[in-house]
């Protein structure tokens, strides 16, 4: 078949008229073919591992909400049942998380601080643990509530798309900020210290410093058990990641050394011989429901929120890439409720915040886990450890504990490798990165995130402020219109100044798109209309010097008998003309020219000058009163001077909304809105009469292969932008080969490779054509 190079590809097929029996036997229908039945479902969640960490890292993530470790065992049993009735996810698994942990230990520490629970004991004033941990617990019960509750009513507005306001360099450095937290928090329980509680900016810096200074009475044993049992976990979690694809299951070694360091402990005595600070007593069964004390909600409001927005970012962005990865959608508005509603039923059962946590999902997907069904298998097993098998806990060492939450902590750790990756990719989000990491760190959580949402919004105020303005130029032969600092093909229109900017345009930019345009198109708008005043004052003033005079010489002649009529009255209009022509021609913004230099220039120099500006609104995305005054005075300003504006390539709802602000006028039509930079310059250009640049014309003429190039030439004239092509001038002339004489070149005609500029580039011409007929005619010879 033949087809046509400028046509479009057509093609036919020839079959049968196909029916549903006819169709089974063409396409092979595979009869029953379901989705994995509900017993597949089942031992896919039955084989998922992830919940043997479940029950130790909640008991381990207890500690750093400052409750006793059984409330950590709660937390991965009631949560987890909303979620799966609610949630949309179906590989995350919900429960305790490092950073909503810490965060949560800070309201607590704030609220109930050790110094309100000092006694005086045998030993001088001790805290009274007891009394102590039941009011951080009611603590708890109201901040788990009041989250659940912020991001059920947010969920329910739709207001799911606020996380997108956390970019994720501000994610990942507010998590890498907040495990340093984590591990100045848990140094006491590695060491065997008690360090002063600090609270406020730089609290962490204080609390390092102490911890530094109380290292000589540092805790051996406690020591001893949290270096051993943090190599071993460290070193089974490399074995893990290294034979993953070979492990039917990772080992549990969380479990195993909770089990082992309980053991260990039991038998050797580690609390009454060797003082190592164990869990305590664990009550068995569940705690009955009961309503949280909202007189906190006033005290706890601001981190609260903060616990609600970066626990949901969290749980989004890692379900978001579960579903991306499966194939499947997650709804960000029900995870947001999901979620709420997870929080505000755990508030009622003593439960602190939730969100989904990273290790533990992995290690649900990685191991087969296709459904929720794995964290109610998880529940199940916490269930049994609350009822049976929790106090037999009571021995196990806090070091322990706090071991399994460094291990935990090597993800977030390898996120400082962001940093070498931003600083040759992005240094804008390398600089987001930095500062929310110095503000997490520096300042409390909630305070280090309000900060970091500014400072991320700043960076987007600032790089609209500061924009890339470009001058827009045409590529030969194509409707493609490029930066002309950017491409060396981009040749300027002559007569048409094209203007880009690289953001939006709104009210604290919208001036210094205005001065930009100036700037570019080298026309200072505000000096060539004051320069036109003047000259019309000064016509004004001449014309009445003028009319006296001739009055005057009237009444002479008349006295004389004789009526003249003077010219010097034309003579001076004519003059006035020519001044005012000068004035209203673009001249360059870096010359500074005077009221008399305009009467220097001749004629010739000025028939080169923009006339048209064309202005891309492709990344206008609306606008407001500000920068709608802006173009009103933009399109009066230049049209005062002679230069008729355009835009182009705007959106529907721009067009709208210029409607509505009455931007449209006898001035300024709605003709003058293009819906490509392409139509408008074809337009601007049959306005002048004329065609597009003449460079491209020997593309048209198929002769674009025979094309002889002479060597750059310095353009003679001294003033700039008295020519389109520059200071620099390319000239081309085509050779047909074999075909063309010299007269034929000359025959092309002036018009074809003509610069319609100078004098300087005809006469330049002149001897590049006679230079062309030298070397053909030589050619022909020899």
């Amino acid at each position: 078949m033949c087809i046509d190079e400028h046509s479009e590809p057509h093609f036919h097929v020839e079959r049968d008229i196909l029916d549903e029996v006819k169709l089974e036997e063409v396409a092979l229908r595979q009869m029953g073919s379901r989705g994995p039945s509900l017993k597949e479902k089942l031992q896919d969640s039955l084989s998922c591992g992830g919940f043997v960490t479940l029950s130790s890292q909640g008991m381990a993530y207890a500690l750093l909400a400052t409750v006793p470790p059984v409330y950590g065992l709660y937390t991965s049993f009631y949560p987890v049942l909303m979620y799966f009735i609610f949630g949309t996810s179906r590989h995350i698994s919900v429960g305790s998380f490092a950073v909503i942990s810490i965060m949560t230990g800070g309201v607590t520490e704030k609220l109930a601080p050790d110094d309100l629970f000092l006694t005086n004991g045998v030993n001088g004033t001790v805290v009274d643990t007891d009394a102590r941990d039941q009011y951080r617990i009611e603590v708890v019960a109201a901040v788990t509530l009041l989250c659940g509750l912020f991001q059920i009513v947010l969920g329910l507005a739709r207001f799911g798309f606020v996380v997108t306001y956390l970019s994720e360099p501000l994610v990942r450095a507010y998590t890498t900020a907040a495990a340093m937290h984590v591990v100045i928090s848990q140094l006491k329980y590695t060491f065997g210290l008690t360090p002063k509680r600090f609270s406020g900016p730089l609290a962490q810096i204080y609390i390092l410093f102490d911890i530094c200074t109380l290292l000589p009475g540092t805790h051996v044993p406690t020591l001893v058990v949290s270096v051993l049992t943090l190599a071993l976990l460290i070193v089974v979690k490399e074995v893990n990641f290294t034979y993953r694809q070979k492990l039917p299951l990772p080992i549990p070694i969380e479990l195993f050394v909770i089990i082992a360091g309980t053991l260990v402990s039991h038998c050797v005595q580690l609390n009454a011989a060797h003082a190592v600070e164990v869990v305590g007593e664990i009550p068995s069964g569940l705690a009955p429901p009961s309503v949280p004390d909202v007189s906190f909600f006033s005290e706890m409001i601001g981190e609260a929120f903060a616990i609600a927005v970066v626990g949901f970012a969290i749980n989004i962005s890692l379900g978001k890439t579960f579903a991306i990865k499966h194939g499947y959608k997650v709804d960000s508005n029900q995870e947001l409720v999901a979620v709420g509603l997870s929080n505000a039923v755990g508030g009622f059962f003593q439960c602190y915040p939730v969100t989904s946590s990273l290790s533990r999902s992995l290690v649900q997907e990685s191991t087969g886990g296709k459904t929720q069904v794995a964290g109610v298998v998880s529940a199940v097993i916490v269930l049994i450890t609350v009822l049976k098998l929790g106090s037999l806990f009571g021995d196990l060492p806090k070091a322990v504990l706090s071991a399994i939450v460094f291990a935990n902590l090597k993800g977030m750790f390898k996120q400082y490798g962001d940093i070498p990756s931003l600083w040759k990719n992005n240094r804008i989000d390398l600089l987001v990165w930095v500062v929310t990491f110095l503000c997490t760190l520096l300042l409390n959580l909630d305070l280090g995130l309000a900060a970091s949402i500014a400072f991320t919004l700043l960076t987007v105020i600032f790089r609209t402020q500061l924009p890339k303005y470009s001058v827009l130029g045409w590529v030969p032969g194509t409707e493609l219109y490029v930066e002309t600092d950017s491409y060396k093909k981009a040749k300027e229109i002559p007569g048409i100044t094209i203007f880009r900017s690289s953001s939006m345009i709104y009210y604290a930019n919208a001036e210094l798109y205005k001065k930009a345009l100036q700037e570019k198109s080298g026309i200072n708008v505000s000096k060539l209309i004051t320069l036109k005043r003047k000259q019309a004052a000064k016509q004004r003033e001449m014309e009445k010097k003028e009319q006296k005079r001739a009055e005057k010489e009237r009444r002479k002649q008349l006295q004389n008998g004789v009526v003249s009529v003077s010219a010097d009255g034309a003579a001076v209009r004519n003059d006035f003309i020519t001044q005012l022509h000068v004035a209203n021609t673009h001249f360059p913004a870096e010359e500074h020219m005077e009221l008399n230099d305009a009467q220097s220039f001749g004629s010739e120099n000025l028939t080169i000058r923009t006339q048209s500006i064309i202005l891309d609104f492709s990344t206008v995305c609306f606008i407001d009163t500000v920068t709608l005054k802006t173009l009103i005075n933009i399109f009066q300003d230049f049209a005062e001077v002679g230069v008729t504006v355009y835009i182009s390539g705007c959106q529907g709802l721009v067009v709208q909304q210029l409607e509505h602000g009455g931007f449209f006028f006898a001035s300024v039509p709605k003709t003058h809105l293009f819906p490509s930079i392409h139509d408008a310059v074809l337009h601007c250009l049959k306005h002048a009469g004329r065609n597009l640049p003449y460079y491209c014309a020997l593309s048209y003429l198929g002769i674009t292969r025979a094309v002889y190039a002479i060597e750059e030439k310095e353009h003679s004239t001294p003033r700039k932008n008295t020519c389109y092509t520059g200071s620099k001038i390319w000239w081309v002339v085509p050779i047909m080969l074999g075909l063309v004489c010299g007269g034929q070149v000359q025959g092309l005609g002036i018009s074809l490779l003509k610069c319609e500029g100078c004098m300087d580039c005809s006469n330049q011409y002149q001897q590049i054509l006679e230079t062309m007929s030298q070397r053909i005619s030589d050619k022909e010879q020899s």
